[in-house]
C-alpha cells in the first residue's frame, strides 16, 4: 500500500507547481498595469516629469530611456507652437502648428457663423486663386494657414507683412474646407469694405449704367452665380437687401469664383435707405413672371404662353380677395390698392434709356411688397421672359442672368447708333 500512495502523491505534485505559477504571473501583472511612469523622454529628448499621487515616494528612473519604449496612451499637453522659422530669401517668419494647437479651429468656427462674421468682421477665403484676388484689390490678410510654404511663397510678400503665418498639416485643412479638392492654403482676412476696393482696371473700363438688386435671396449657389453674371455684365454695382443669405459666405464666395472682387457688393441694405445707393434718376425694373397684372395686360391667356406661376398666382388671388372683403367696408377702391399698378414688357424691348436697377426675387418667397413700390416710384416695369407653356418658371440665377447680359446687348447697340451718328 505504501508504494501506490508515493506514486500518487508523486503525480500530484507537478499540478499543484503549475497551479502556483499562473498565479503568480496574474499577480506580476496586476501590479505592473498599477504602475505609472515619473519621467517620460520623448525622441527629440524632451524629458517631463510626472509628480508622484498622494502617499508615494517618487522613484529613480533611468537616465536614458529606449527609443523603442512604448509611449502612454494619453499623450502629455505639449507646446501648440515652436520658435518661428524664416525663409531666406524674404526674411519673413511663420509658425509650425504642433498637435494640439486650437488656433485654426477656433478662426474657423468664428468665420463659419454669420453673427460672428459680422461680429468680428471678418471672413474666410480659401485658394491661392482667390486669395490673389483678394490681395490684389486691396482687401487686408489677418492669418494664412497653409500646408506647403510654396503656397506663401506665391503670394505677393509685400501684402504679407504684419500678417501672422502658421504651417499646419494637410489633414487639419482638409477638415475644415468647403472644397472637394482642398488647396492647401486658407486666409482669413478682414471683411472687405466696397468703397476702399481696388477694381480691375478692365473691369472699371467696361462698366455699365447697369446694377442689381436681389431680394430674398436665400439659396448660396444661387446668390454665387448672380453675382458671377453681374461681373461679366459688367454691373456697376450689387445691392443686398436684408433678408438675403450673406454674401461672404464660403459656398457664395465659391459659387462666385472671384466676383466679389470684381464688382462692388453692399450688403444687408435696408428698403428705405436702398435708395441712397442708386444714381440720379434710375428706374427700377422687377423680373417677375407671376404677377396678376402681367396677366391682365400681356393677354388673355397669358398662362399658356408659361408667363405665370399657377402656384404663386393662385395664393396671390386668395390674398387678394381676403384684402378685397377686410376693406370693403372703408374705402370703395382701397381693396385696390395693396398691389402696386406696374406695366409688364417683354424682356427683350427697350428698357435701359436711363440707368437701369433689376431686381431679381428668391425663388421661395418671391419679390416682396417694397420692390413693387420701388419700381413703381421710379417709372419701371415688369420684365417677363416667356417660356415654353408646361416647363416650370427659370431659378433666379438664370433670370439674372439672361436679363443683366440683355440689358448689356441694348447698351451696345445704342453705343453703337451714337457713334455712328457722330461720324
Amino acid at each position: 500500500m505504501a508504494a501506490p500512495v508515493k506514486g500518487w502523491r508523486w503525480a500530484t505534485r507537478p499540478l499543484l507547481w503549475v497551479v502556483q505559477t499562473w498565479d503568480l504571473d496574474g499577480r506580476r501583472w496586476v501590479r505592473a498595469l498599477r504602475r505609472s511612469p515619473v519621467r517620460v523622454v520623448f525622441p527629440s529628448g524632451q524629458v517631463v516629469e510626472r509628480k508622484p499621487g498622494p502617499g508615494k515616494q517618487p522613484q529613480r528612473a533611468a537616465t536614458e530611456a529606449s527609443p523603442y519604449e512604448q509611449r502612454p496612451k494619453q499623450p502629455l499637453q505639449v507646446s501648440p507652437s515652436q520658435p518661428p522659422c524664416t525663409w531666406d530669401e524674404s526674411g519673413l517668419r511663420y509658425d509650425k502648428a504642433l498637435p494640439g494647437d486650437r488656433r485654426l479651429s477656433s478662426v474657423m468656427t468664428i468665420v463659419k457663423s454669420r453673427p460672428f462674421r459680422e461680429k468680428q468682421g471678418k471672413i474666410l477665403l480659401e485658394g491661392r486663386r482667390l486669395i490673389a484676388d483678394a490681395l490684389k484689390a486691396g482687401a487686408v490678410p489677418k492669418v494664412f494657414f497653409f500646408s506647403r510654404l510654396e503656397y506663401i511663397k506665391e503670394l505677393p510678400i509685400d501684402k504679407l507683412k504684419g500678417v501672422s503665418l502658421i504651417k499646419v498639416k494637410f489633414e487639419d485643412i482638409k477638415d475644415w474646407s468647403d472644397l472637394v479638392t482642398p488647396q492647401g492654403i486658407m486666409g482669413i482676412f478682414a471683411k472687405p469694405d466696397h468703397v476702399k476696393m481696388r477694381y480691375p482696371e478692365t473691369q472699371l473700363h467696361h462698366l455699365l449704367p447697369l446694377l442689381l438688386i436681389c431680394d430674398n435671396l436665400r439659396d448660396p449657389g444661387n446668390l454665387g452665380t448672380i453675382l458671377r453674371s453681374a461681373a461679366g455684365a459688367g454691373c456697376s454695382k450689387v445691392l443686398l437687401t436684408k433678408g438675403c443669405v450673406d454674401a461672404w459666405e464660403p459656398k457664395v464666395l465659391r459659387a462666385a469664383m472671384g466676383a466679389h472682387f470684381q464688382v462692388p457688393i453692399i450688403n444687408n441694405l435696408d428698403w428705405e435707405t436702398l435708395p441712397n445707393y442708386l444714381p440720379t434718376n434710375t428706374r427700377v425694373y422687377v423680373a417677375d413672371n407671376c404677377g396678376l397684372h402681367a396677366q391682365a395686360q400681356l393677354s388673355n391667356k397669358a398662362s399658356d404662353h408659361g408667363w405665370v406661376c399657377e402656384r404663386r398666382l393662385s395664393r396671390l388671388h386668395k390674398y387678394e380677395e381676403e384684402v378685397e372683403e377686410e376693406e370693403d367696408d372703408l374705402e370703395p377702391e382701397a381693396g385696390k390698392s395693396w398691389l402696386p399698378e406696374l406695366e409688364v414688357q417683354s424682356y427683350d424691348l427697350d428698357w435701359t434709356e436711363a440707368p437701369a436697377a433689376v431686381v431679381i426675387g428668391g425663388e421661395t418667397h418671391g419679390l416682396s411688397l417694397e420692390s413693387l413700390q420701388l419700381a413703381e416710384s421710379t417709372g419701371g416695369k415688369r420684365l417677363l421672359i416667356p417660356v415654353v407653356p408646361g416647363v416650370d418658371s427659370l431659378n433666379s440665377a438664370m433670370a439674372a442672368s439672361i436679363l443683366l447680359f440683355e440689358g448689356k446687348r441694348q447698351l451696345r447697340v445704342k453705343a453703337e447708333h451714337s457713334s455712328r451718328d457722330r461720324s
